[in-house]
């Protein structure tokens, strides 16, 4: 993927500092529309029967942490004790017992399990085994292609993993991100390089079926030759995948706040621009390709064979139980967000309530634009795809889009397929609301 010229500085780099807000886009319309004025629609949703062959799955939010990332904005706790963290278990295990009993389930079986954070491995071994035992009772995930598990290589002993892979755990996610201890450190990162080593080699050890390894790309602190270095230790593990993020700078991290408070050119807070994070995105997906591995998306590169069911269904309509504090999901069409407050949450479950604090019902020209962002940050889209499931040519419907971006450069129209370059793939989330509906631009995407 030589297409941006490396190590070097340029007008255009001066014009793309990291600025505070959103640049990534994981979900279409916009959170900012999702209201609680729509719960009614949510309920709706949720007792209606499923739309046939539609795959059902279950995210998990586990939001507890050792620090907090500086970079971090997710709803995530790091003064919670254990008795604490047994009362927010027992509120995410009534969450599903409640859940599984809606007719939107109707005996469907889960295809994905996906626990994320937060740092689901903060939990104990005895914790994790409790937990995952009780949601089995409910709803057993035998029939699901895929159940992954986020790690911080830090909280992990052997005894964890056992525990992990003897329940059907099938994917292990390492949150490594960088191995340099200083930039681990500053960045408010909890674990060291030899804890890095250590868990992907018992997690090997045990078998599990997929390891993936996540990397950021613009840690404070990062230069050219650290960024190298940690594609090449990756590389010496040789995960079955790798997610590479760009860094950015959502409104409520630390960093953001003190951007704020010492202003955006403050040196301690350098980070990278742009054009400079996805020169190293461009480095190591080259890199990751000639070591054996091929790029799966704007952030993914896998070896052959390796799947992500939980993206690969969430980005072509599935259902999904978004359970814990604030988390999302979607169902039957309507988009849907948890109360975003711990109290709120338990509350709610204490009085054997859903605790929905917001939702968005959408139209099917949502879906269609939804899946076409989405399936696009995988560098591709299919016409026939859209063609069978919404009866739209895609080709024709949006042709001054993407006249507009092929004549630009960033993708190639090919009969019925459009392909994005590689120079549109790094930075394709730049280009997605260009495919947005009127009503949602301009507006603040959180």
């Amino acid at each position: 993927m030589a297409t941006i010229p490396l190590e070097t500085t340029s007008a255009e780099q001066q014009k793309e500092k990291t600025g505070l807000g959103n640049y990534f886009i994981a979900n279409y319309p916009p959170f900012s529309f999702w209201k609680p004025d729509y719960l009614s629609e949510a309920k709706k949703a949720l007792e209606s029967p499923p739309t046939p062959n539609t795959p059902l799955g279950l995210y998990l939010h586990i939001p507890f942490c050792r620090k907090r990332c500086k970079f971090c904005y997710f709803r995530v706790y790091t003064d919670k004790n254990a008795k604490d963290i047994e009362v927010y278990l027992d509120a995410l295990v009534k969450e599903v017992s409640i859940l599984a009993q809606q007719p939107v389930v109707a005996g469907r079986p889960w295809d994905y399990v996906y626990f994320g954070g937060g740092t689901p491995s903060y939990l104990s071994a005895k914790q994790l085994q409790s937990l995952m035992e009780r949601l089995q009772e409910i709803k057993p995930w035998d029939q699901a292609r895929e159940v992954t598990f986020e790690c911080e290589p830090g909280t992990l002993q052997k005894p964890k993993l056992e525990t992990l892979r003897k329940l059907g755990v099938t994917r292990i996610s390492l949150g490594v991100e960088n191995f340099k201890p200083e930039i681990l450190q500053y960045n408010g990162r909890a674990h060291l390089e030899e804890e890095i080593h250590r868990a992907f080699g018992w997690a090997r050890e045990l078998e599990f079926p997929q390891i993936n390894v996540d990397l950021i790309a613009g840690m404070v602190g990062e230069d050219w030759e650290n960024w190298r270095d940690c594609v090449r230790k990756t590389i010496a593990l040789s995960p079955d995948s790798v997610t590479i993020y760009q860094m950015e700078l959502p409104y409520n991290t630390v960093f953001s706040k003190e951007a704020k408070e010492l202003g955006a050119d403050e040196p301690r807070l350098a980070i990278a621009d742009w054009p400079t994070k996805r020169a190293w995105v461009e480095y190591a997906f080259k890199t990751f390709c000639e070591a054996g591995y091929e790029v799966s998306s704007t952030v993914t590169v896998v070896k052959k064979k390796t799947q992500f069911v939980y993206r690969d269904a969430l980005w072509r309509g599935a259902d999904m139980f978004g359970t814990g504090v604030a988390s999302f999901g979607h169902i039957n069409g309507v988009h849907i967000q948890n109360l975003d407050t711990w109290e709120a949450y338990i509350d709610k479950l204490n009085h054997g309530e859903l605790p929905l604090g917001r939702a968005f019902p959408t139209t099917p020209r949502d879906r269609l634009i939804r899946e076409m962002v989405l399936q696009l940050k995988e560098g591709h889209l299919d016409d026939r795809y859209f063609q069978q499931k919404f009866g739209v040519d895609i080709l024709q419907e949006f042709a001054p889009v993407l006249q507009k971006l092929q004549d630009e450069g960033w993708l190639e129209r090919r009969s019925d397929k459009i392909q994005m370059t590689p120079a549109g793939l790094l930075q394709v989330d730049r280009h997605l609301p260009n495919f947005f509906d009127p009503q949602y631009i301009s507006q603040r995407y959180t």
